[in-house]
């Protein structure tokens, strides 16, 4: 027996898809079937993953998108509509780190952080709920009304790292987030829940590994091991799913069990 996820005539906005997770998000949401609207600042980088998307049978769209700036958001989800039609899915993905001791944050170092992982993902979440809302209360033209919004925070959200405290407070606003629109938006049909991966090898941070302290962070995890973006996939795909209509509001730890070292 198997089971498959179809997502076909979705439509499913992916933020900070030029690299890392919110690309393999894509990847991932354009192969169950759902048209996928690539956003994020490096334009470039989102045609070549249009590309490599189209030339798998997928469906792609690039616009620009500044997480940090509201009326980028606006414009954003007003021409991913315009393009695409009605969002179905949004994947909430844009986020930023630093590494540094608390004491030496600044003002710029804390409005870095917080801008693009909590407010950026906020308003970003609000402005395409406000659209899902409008549907489900048939005010907005779409046969289709709900719709999934998946957070993306962190392990870092539940447990504090040493170093990155600033992104830690970021994500585990990210989470509480989640569960205030999940009881807020869910009499809408919309479904909202956190995914918190744990140490994920992408471009970012991959040479981190190789140093001498990413290599004893490794030996001190349970299994010995960074995980791959498409470790996340499943989890990625049950939050999406049109079958999900049940949990809302969760947050849900994909990190190889870290957080229990």
């Amino acid at each position: 027996m198997s089971y498959t996820i179809d997502l076909s005539g979705r439509v499913a906005l992916v933020t900070g898809a030029s690299s890392g997770l919110g690309a393999q998000f894509a990847r991932t949401l354009g192969k169950a079937g759902a048209a996928v609207v690539l956003a994020a600042r490096r334009v470039e980088r989102l045609k070549t993953l249009r590309a490599e998307i189209e030339a798998a049978g997928g469906d792609a769209h690039v616009v620009a998108l500044d997480v940090t700036d509201p009326r980028s958001i606006k414009a954003a989800v007003a021409h991913a509509e315009t393009e695409m039609g009605a969002i179905d899915i949004l994947v909430n993905n844009a986020g930023v780190g630093t590494t540094q001791h608390l004491s030496e944050v600044t003002p710029e170092d804390y409005d870095f952080v917080m801008n693009t992982n909590t407010r950026g993902a906020f308003f970003v979440a609000q402005e395409v709920a406000k659209r899902m809302i409008a549907r489900a209360k048939g005010t907005a033209p779409g046969t289709y009304t709900g719709g999934r919004i998946v957070n993306i925070a962190s392990v870092a959200g539940l447990r504090v790292g040493s170093r990155i405290g600033v992104y830690c407070m970021s994500k585990a606003a990210v989470v509480h987030m989640t569960r205030a629109m999940a009881l807020e938006w869910g009499r809408f049909g919309i479904n909202i829940n956190a995914l918190c991966p744990g140490y994920i090898d992408t471009e970012i941070n991959h040479h981190q590994w190789q140093t001498e302290g990413g290599q004893k962070l490794i030996a001190s995890l349970p299994r010995k091991r960074v995980g791959e973006a498409k470790d996340l996939d499943t989890a990625l795909m049950m939050l999406c799913a049109n079958e999900s209509h049940f949990v809302n509001g969760t947050v849900l730890v994909a990190d190889d069990g870290s957080a229990l070292a």
